[in-house]
């Protein structure tokens, strides 16, 4: 093993085959992004085989278990997602298990030859696995949300949804989405600024699981990961099994157990959670991610924005100016509720067709909404305008850069360099793809007019619009690790265009926003396989084949 000295000052252990060197590019071409030059491997061993049977098994084996255990989690009053992590380390015994037993001599089917073992089980082999498992977890909050729209439809709404409808509500939003990611890979993939922070934790797990590292004094990365698993286990096992009123634990609740205003302060369920703390990671992380990848400023813009919003501007909302009568209400509930109190029954407004009925809502009376849920829903606009004002003020003249890259071919990091050397995927095969989707969405509202109440024109609004946002969105997910949502301002323009059609409110905010929150997931591993120098092929393939397959009917089953 061979170590070189990075620009970023870390050293990059040089993977070596056969007793050669894997390529390395020049000094000149190293990345500028400090975290990546600090993280990811400079070089590259093009001899590894990738799309194995191997990798074959085991990655459909990954995705299909993790695809059903999250989608029946789903379900839970607080969600719990299976991360990809979990097969990422589970796989490698078992990957180099099948390495030591399976048979090494070469079979022919019509006279194309492959091997069940092709050697030891090998880094890119397990990044594409990954890959495969990947459509399980990160494309979890699209599906969650696609297969939870149908839910509403069937189990609220009564309706009675064809299976191929459903099938191809989920298929198409998957498959737009793989299209949309391939349009952007030039300005989301290919660029070294746009660095994708959550990739390099799985980078480095990824070198410390597969490489051999020189003999020096402390721990090696081997060790370091296996000591820190061990003390995730027992740490998890305090308030996951053996105390599990830690999971949240609210002092000012068990102090004052029968005051409304303190639970309302203090509760980490129904308040503020002013005086509540948890020691459940799960908890820790459950809405922007771990905070071990997201940089620093961007934890420190969320925290601003959330002290700002939860601890002055809600508490003086309510306490102080008891807006939209908000003291008839929960402080924090995702319920409707009438101008009493009572929570609001939709059905009684609704007619057979599932439209609203005016005259039975005036009669009814107008709903009502928490006052956190309502200026939640009001600061969907701020966050929106200011998502495409922040890139375009920040980012828009390395977009326009990058432009003209694609055209007089700018200099490439030493990253992009290295992928130069596989064949790269055309971009009629994510055209075949979107145009595709494109054209089955719309077919679908023609053949379920009554079902879907979306019509043409309205479908390719949502297109329209998914397109435009996927860039700006990008942008900022692939340099802080967050992703600002556009759910409201979808729902606002359609109802507005659409007035009294619930159906279509829905599907318009899956086609316009869970699309894009699908080609954001698939940028997301592109890129790993970007950095870990898996063929666009290998890629495009891995993606194409598990994503919309094994994804939609493992989670449509649960629902027929």
């Amino acid at each position: 093993m061979a170590s070189t000295k990075n620009e970023g000052g870390g050293r990059t252990d040089t993977p070596t085959t056969n007793g050669k060197e894997a390529t390395q590019a020049p000094e000149g071409e190293r990345t500028p992004v400090e975290e990546v030059a600090l993280v990811v491997p400079e070089t590259d061993d093009q001899t590894l085989p990738v799309m194995t049977f191997r990798a074959w098994f085991l990655g459909i084996t990954s995705c299909s278990l993790l695809i059903f255990l999250n989608t029946f989690f789903t379900y839970r009053t607080q969600p719990l997602t299976i991360s990809a992590i979990l097969m990422q380390i589970a796989v490698l015994p078992i990957g180099k298990f099948m390495a030591s037993i399976l048979p090494r001599r070469e079979f022919k089917v019509f006279g194309w030859g492959f091997s069940l073992n092709p050697g030891p089980f090998n880094m890119k082999e397990h990044v594409i696995i990954t890959v495969f498992a990947n459509c399980g977890v990160s494309y979890g909050g699209g599906d969650a949300y696609s297969i939870g729209a149908i839910t509403v439809m069937k189990a609220y709404y009564k309706q009675s949804l064809s299976f191929l409808c459903s099938l191809l509500i989920v298929l198409t939003t998957q498959i737009l989405g793989y299209g949309w990611a391939g349009m952007l890979r030039k300005y989301l993939v290919e660029p070294a600024e746009m660095w994708w922070p959550s990739n390099l934790a799985q980078v480095s797990l990824f070198r410390a699981l597969h490489e051999k590292e020189s003999k020096s004094k402390g721990l090696t990365r081997m060790q370091f990961f296996l000591l820190f698993l061990m003390a995730s286990f027992f740490y998890y096992a305090l308030p996951g099994y053996l105390f599990p009123i830690l999971t949240f634990f609210s002092w000012v609740c068990w102090v004052w157990p029968h005051s409304i205003t303190a639970q309302q302060i203090g509760s980490g369920y129904h308040g503020l959670g002013v005086g509540a703390f948890t020691l459940d990671w799960a908890g820790i992380s459950a809405y922007h991610g771990s905070p071990l990848v997201t940089p620093w400023f961007s934890i420190l813009n969320v925290g601003a924005g959330f002290i700002m919003f939860i601890y002055i501007i809600v508490p003086v909302c309510y306490w102080k100016f008891n807006t939209f009568d908000a003291r008839k209400f929960p402080i924090f509930s995702n319920q409707l509720f009438t101008s009493t109190g009572h929570k609001y029954d939709t059905n009684k407004i609704l007619t057979p067709q599932y439209d609203l009925n005016i005259a039975a809502y005036d009669s009814y009376g107008k709903l009502y909404l928490s006052p956190l849920f309502a200026l939640s829903i009001g600061s969907g606009f701020a966050r929106f305008t200011a998502t495409l004002t922040h890139v375009a003020l920040f980012h828009g003249r390395d977009i326009l850069k990058q432009s003209k890259s694609a055209i007089h071919n700018a200099k490439m990091d030493v990253h992009a360099r290295l992928m130069k050397n596989y064949k790269q995927v055309p971009e009629w095969w994510f055209l075949i793809l979107l145009i595709g989707s494109i054209a089955l969405s719309i077919i679908m509202c023609f053949v379920w007019k009554e079902d879907v109440q979306l019509p043409w024109w309205g479908m390719l609004f949502a297109f329209g619009l998914a397109w435009i946002v996927t860039l700006p969105i990008g942008v900022i997910q692939a340099t802080t690790n967050q992703q600002p949502g556009y759910d409201i301002i979808a729902q606002f323009i359609i109802g507005y265009v659409l007035p009294g059609k619930p159906i279509a409110n829905l599907l318009f905010k899956i086609y316009g926003r869970i699309s894009t929150i699908h080609a954001l997931s698939f940028l997301s591993d592109l890129k790993l396989g970007h950095y870990m120098k898996i063929p666009p092929r290998c890629m495009y393939t891995a993606q194409v084949s598990e994503a919309p397959r094994t994804n939609t009917l493992n989670r449509l089953e649960l629902l027929y």
